[in-house]
């Protein structure tokens, strides 16, 4: 180890004092829009992300005790049902300063049935932390968490988390990076040392060692010279890094042919350039857990993180139906997305928005372009967890929540009443598994009804139906931990007593080919009749396409105040399949020709006659029952592969393949859901309580026609 002195370093966040001035990145006050940095924490359940939070927020001085996730303590799990679990069940919004920087944070599950969580999250962020665990290194949710960032073209750093982990390896992280996820990781920093002897990091820019100081909490750390049996590792670790950016840089390929000097500036403002452009990914390692690693971090969101004026200014619909876009700034109009739904005890609902132009004052008037109607703000706060700060505006790049909106939904445009425009909305995943839910009394009815609306209001994930058959209340999520944690909050929160049936799979129905239907609707009583006719053709779509109606009547033969009636009628019936009742997908539907009556037509009239139609089609498409099959990675001791991969092809399951790696052999593998009910209890049988799997939606794929017999006669 080398014996020169260490020079101390002063944490570098403002503990004492975290409220900073107007001009930089205090709480409640205007900042400076290039200061600001929107983040998400982001990773596979189990990596780290509270945990890395809960330090963020202990050493910029928003905490003055660090909250732990195992004992139940943590500040951003403030849920009863996330500290008794340990998991982290709903996205948390805070905000914390570091040098003259204001960073708001939305921690958010890991949990594959919360992924709805990391979709809004992402949708209204410019910047993300993905946390991986260096033992695990990139586990499935890792990689749809990934692909949720690439879809919003966010961009990203990376954290390589609990080095101090036994079997912890930082290259073979960056390894399935590559391979994985299909990426370019740099890195920034290389471990100084591993698993138990982990005791910092290498910092690769400046080509300095940061150690911490174990007994102030990680709050006082020091950098010295690489120590001389790292001095070879870390110059060609360095030698890559500028290599990959010298592609990206002009000046500084430059510099690097001709062997020229380059400054930690200069590589800093590179790394920028190139992680803002998508062409990197920045790797950073540590163990938040022992505190070391976390100030490096954030200074790695300030430093390659963009603000809201290096993104794209955000494009939206004015009332013309013409594109429109808002540039980053106070001076716009005033435009904002709801992203978030909460009902809070004290102070009823709160809608999280994240402002994209011009400044929303407390007691003022907006409109909601996507309900068409003005409603009054009453109150803004400013959030950390579930504790609030009231404040009297916000502007252009900021996250706040709202409060006084009565009719508002997840992915509703808030906007100026003189200068209307709508944001592209949000798009939620289809729920996967169903539940039938039942009051226990006349009392737990009435309440029953209203609690499952709020819930499904702050959940887009979760959907409710009533079953027009049997009378009975529906629910439907994305696994069962999710639909546990709903009934559980029925119960605690909303004080409901209520039976719960058996978990269901969500089946589907679509069609195999193109067929015509024809409806007519004639009524005639004493007073005025009714008449609709319309002549419908459907056609199946691509999985995942959705519903498509298109209008091509031509000369009137169906009057444009009855067209949306027509469509109304058909998503109507296609709540109800011809197979077994369920709802139907992927498929197109168009109007071809019908006729009215100019005193007996009427909406109801059209409505009726397209869900006759409708049918007749569906019959004669050739329609069948899709199933969810599920993408599923088990990863078990060596010994026990032959027994699991035997057990999954006994549940009309396909091994897509195995990899060892230090935590075990992991088997990737797609399984129809009905086949998964129970799964976790089987897989401990199995392997003696070795073995883990995880599991995340893939998508419908057709159900054999003995599958489908069965289904339809427990039906």
């Amino acid at each position: 180890m080398n014996s020169k002195p260490k020079l101390a370093v002063v944490p570098k966040g403002d503990r004492h004092n975290p409220t900073l001035d107007k001009n930089e990145g205090g709480s409640g006050k205007a900042a400076r829009l290039e200061n600001i940095r929107n983040i998400g924490m982001i990773a596979h359940i189990d990596a780290g992300k509270t945990t890395t939070t809960e330090r963020v927020l202990y050493y910029t001085g928003v905490s003055y005790k660090m909250g732990e996730v195992h004992d139940g303590k943590a500040v951003m799990d403030w849920m009863e049902q996330e500290q008794e679990r340990g998991i982290t069940i709903t996205s948390a919004a805070t905000t914390c300063s570091w040098n003259g920087h204001r960073i708001n944070i939305i921690d958010t599950p890991g949990h594959v049935d919360f992924t709805v969580e990391v979709e809004r999250s992402l949708r209204v962020l410019d910047g993300a932390v993905v946390i991986f665990c260096a033992v695990g290194g990139v586990e499935p949710q890792s990689e749809t968490v990934w692909r949720q960032a690439k879809k919003y073209q966010t961009p990203i750093i990376a954290f390589v988390n609990k080095m101090d982990r036994i079997g912890a390896d930082f290259e073979r992280v960056m390894a399935m990076m590559r391979k994985r996820l299909g990426v370019s990781p740099v890195a920034l920093q290389i471990p100084f040392g591993k698993e138990e002897s982990f005791g910092g990091m290498i910092d690769l820019i400046e080509m300095e060692l940061i150690t911490y100081d174990e007994t102030s909490l990680g709050l006082q750390y020091y950098r010295e010279a690489v120590p001389k049996e790292y001095e070879t590792d870390a110059l060609a670790y360095r030698e890559k890094l500028l290599e990959t950016l010298a592609d990206f840089d002009d000046s500084l390929m430059e510099k690097y042919i001709n062997e020229e000097a380059i400054s930690a500036d200069e590589i800093r403002s590179s790394i920028r350039k190139a992680t803002l452009a998508l062409k990197i990914t920045p790797v950073l390692c540590g163990s938040s857990f022992k505190n070391k690693g976390v100030q490096p971090l954030l200074d790695g969101i300030v430093d390659y993180l963009p603000s809201p004026v290096n993104t794209p200014p955000i494009e939206g619909v004015n009332r013309d139906g013409q594109s429109e876009s808002r540039l980053a700034s106070v001076d716009e109009p005033f435009s904002a997305l709801v992203f978030k739904i909460m009902n809070d005890p004290f102070v009823g609902q709160l809608a999280f928005i994240r402002v994209y132009s011009g400044i929303l004052k407390a007691k003022s008037v907006v409109y909601n372009f996507s309900r068409t109607k003005k409603e009054r703000v009453s109150k803004i706060l400013k959030m950390h967890a579930n504790k609030r700060e009231e404040i009297d505006m916000v502007s252009a790049g900021d996250i706040a929540a709202v409060v006084g909106l009565k009719d508002i939904t997840t992915g509703d445009t808030l906007c100026d009443p003189d200068h209307p425009i709508v944001l592209e909305s949000i798009t939620f995943p289809e729920s996967v598994i169903s539940i039938a839910i039942e009051p226990k009394s006349q009392t737990d009815q009435g309440k029953l009804a209203v609690s499952l609306h709020r819930l499904s209001q702050e959940d887009p994930s979760f959907r409710t139906h009533t079953d027009s058959e049997t009378g009975q209340t529906i629910i439907s999520g994305m696994g069962e931990l999710h639909l546990e944690i709903i009934v559980d909050r029925l119960t605690r929160e909303f004080k409901v007593d209520a039976h719960v049936g058996k978990p269901q799979v969500a089946y589907r129905e679509t069609i195999a080919r193109r067929s015509i239907g024809e409806g007519k609707f004639i009524r005639q009583s004493g007073g005025r009749g009714q008449y609709g006719h319309a002549v419908l053709e459907l056609e199946p779509q691509l999985a995942g396409t959705g519903f498509l109606f298109e209008n091509k009547t031509v000369g009137g033969v169906i009057p444009k105040e009855y067209i949306s009636a027509v469509e109304k009628g058909v998503r109507e019936a296609m709540e109800h399949g011809v197979v077994g009742g369920y709802r139907l997908v992927d498929l197109k539907v168009t109007l071809l020709d019908g006729s009215y009556h100019e005193v007996d037509s009427s909406e109801l009239a059209f409505k009726i006659a397209a869900s006759i139609g409708f049918k007749e089609a569906v019959h004669k498409a050739e329609p069948f029952v899709l199933e969810p099959l599920m993408s599923v990675e088990v990863v078990v001791p060596e010994e026990y592969v032959s027994e699991v991969i035997g057990d999954i092809n006994s549940r009309r399951g396909k091994i897509l393949g195995m990899d060892r790696q230090p935590s075990g052999s992991i088997v990737a593998a797609h399984i129809p859901l009905a086949e998964l009910f129970g799964y976790a209890t089987v897989l401990r049988s199995l392997t003696q309580g070795r073995g883990t799997y995880h599991m995340q939606f893939y998508r419908y794929i057709k159900l054999s026609d003995g599958g489908t017999k069965k289904v339809v006669a427990n039906v």
